[in-house]
């Protein structure tokens, strides 16, 4: 297994990395939230029901990728979603995630960066919200055996270049 999660607040940059390492010819998965959001399934009619299906979408892309012997980094994943069943009152991550740990132990999580923060269609999180989502799951990555690694608010090619020399690539 070599799953790479890369998480953080919305906004903070992380759609916008991924497309460096597609670039740079690396296994990619986008954020299944806006796969969903393209399918018709908004978080805005259902947040439950969104997160759910965010939930099977993220354990489809894990099975998807289980046998790939080659690093494959996550635009959010399966964490992210069962954080925001957390936060809604719908159990604990730890409770749905079981003994199981998906991604490798290194996490990439972007910080809330005001400069870069934007809202369109697909998102229309306030940047009130993003600390608050960023403040959660940066409490909780730990908390399920993760080393969470900031990324520095700077260019997308020396983010990429963080995330390969943190993995020895």
């Amino acid at each position: 297994m070599a799953d790479y999660l890369i998480t953080g607040c919305s906004g903070g940059g992380k759609s916008t990395l991924i497309a460096e390492l597609a670039d740079r010819r690396f296994r990619i998965v986008t954020e299944p939230g806006r796969r969903l959001i393209a399918d018709g399934i908004t978080p805005w009619d259902d947040l439950r029901g969104f997160l759910l299906a965010a939930v099977d979408t993220a354990r489809a892309d894990l099975e998807i990728h289980r046998s790939t012997r080659e690093p494959v980094f996550y635009d959010r994943g399966l964490i992210d979603a069962l954080a925001g069943l957390e936060r809604l009152g719908s159990g604990s991550v730890m409770d749905m995630l079981g003994s199981g740990r998906p991604y490798e132990g290194l996490v990439f999580i972007a910080p809330p960066w005001p400069e870069i923060h934007a809202t369109d269609t697909d998102r229309q999180h306030a940047f009130d919200e993003a600390v608050e989502e960023y403040r959660h799951l940066a409490k909780l990555l730990p908390a399920l055996g993760y080393r969470p690694v900031e990324l520095p608010r700077t260019s997308v090619a020396e983010r990429a270049a963080l995330v390969l020399n943190a993995l020895g690539i």
